[in-house]
C-alpha cells in the first residue's frame, strides 16, 4: 500500500575513505601512459585534430577505462572542470575520486575535489593570428602557455602535483625536447627572467612500439610550493 504522502525523502551517503600512498598519482600517471596508445588506435574514435576534441575523447576513454579497472574504479575523468583556486579558469582534464574520498598523504580529497589537473596541447601549436608557437611552455601575451599556467599558479595553485599531455602531430619526440628547452632556455637567459634551466624537461622514459613519451620537470612558484609536472607525449601522426 503506497503512503499517502506522495514526497519521499532521500539520503545520500557518506564516501568511504580510502588511503593511498603517496606514490599513487605517479601510478595513476602510469595508467594514463599505458592506456594513451589504446586510445588513440580505437576503432571507433572519431577523427579529430582538434584539443578540445581529442581531450573530450581521450576524457571518455580514459574515464570508461578507469571504471572497468580493478585498479582504478576509485577514479573518475572529467573534462573542463573549474579550477579550484581560480573560479574563472578551466582545467582540460581533471581525475577526482569516484564514489569514495582519498587521503593520499596529509591531504584529504572528496569526490567533488580534483587528485591533480592535466593541461593538453597539440604540437606544434596550430597556426593563427593570435597564436605564439611556444604556447606548450609560455604565450607572450596572455597566460595560456601550458607550463607557464602551472608554474605562475594560473592553474593548480592548490596542487603541487599536476601533469601535461601533448599531442604530438607532426615530427619526433627528440624534435619536440629540444625545441621545448630551448625556449625554456631563451626565457630563462631574458633580463630579471623568473625562469632558469631548473624549469627544463627531463625525459623519464619511452615506449617507441606504442609512440609515447614520459617526461618530468619541476618548477618554483612565487609565494606557492614548488610543483611537479609529468609530460606525456603521444604520436598522433
Amino acid at each position: 500500500m503506497l503512503a499517502e504522502n506522495p514526497h519521499q525523502v532521500q539520503s545520500g551517503r557518506l564516501a568511504k575513505d580510502i588511503h593511498k600512498p603517496a606514490t599513487h598519482n605517479i601510478e595513476l600517471i602510469a595508467f594514463i601512459a599505458s592506456e594513451l596508445p589504446h586510445w588513440r588506435d580505437h576503432p571507433d574514435r572519431p577523427d579529430k585534430e582538434n584539443e578540445t576534441g581529442l581531450t573530450e575523447f581521450l576524457c571518455d576513454y580514459l574515464d570508461d577505462s578507469a571504471s572497468g579497472s580493478m585498479a582504478w574504479s576509485h577514479v573518475k575523468f572529467r573534462t573542463e572542470t573549474g579550477d579550484e583556486g581560480h573560479s574563472g579558469r578551466k582545467i582540460d582534464l581533471t581525475l577526482k575520486p569516484r564514489g569514495c574520498a582519498l587521503i593520499i598523504g596529509n591531504r584529504r580529497h572528496s569526490q567533488f575535489q580534483a587528485l591533480f589537473p592535466i593541461e593538453c596541447k597539440r604540437l606544434p601549436t596550430p597556426k593563427g593570428k593570435d597564436r605564439d608557437e611556444r604556447e606548450y611552455v609560455f604565450t607572450k601575451e596572455g597566460t595560456t602557455g601550458g607550463v607557464q599556467r602551472f608554474k605562475f599558479g594560473h592553474h593548480g595553485s592548490t596542487h603541487n602535483f599536476a601533469a601535461m599531455i601533448g599531442y604530438v602531430q607532426e615530427q619526433d619526440f627528440a624534435h619536440w625536447l629540444t625545441e621545448i628547452n630551448g625556449w625554456i632556455r631563451n626565457l630563462a637567459n631574458e633580463t630579471n627572467s623568473a625562469w632558469s634551466d631548473s624549469d627544463l624537461l627531463q625525459q623519464s622514459g619511452d615506449d617507441s612500439t606504442a609512440d609515447v613519451c614520459v617526461l618530468h620537470s619541476c618548477h618554483s612558484r612565487p609565494s606557492l610550493p614548488e610543483c611537479e609536472l609529468r609530460h606525456l607525449w603521444i604520436k598522433m601522426n
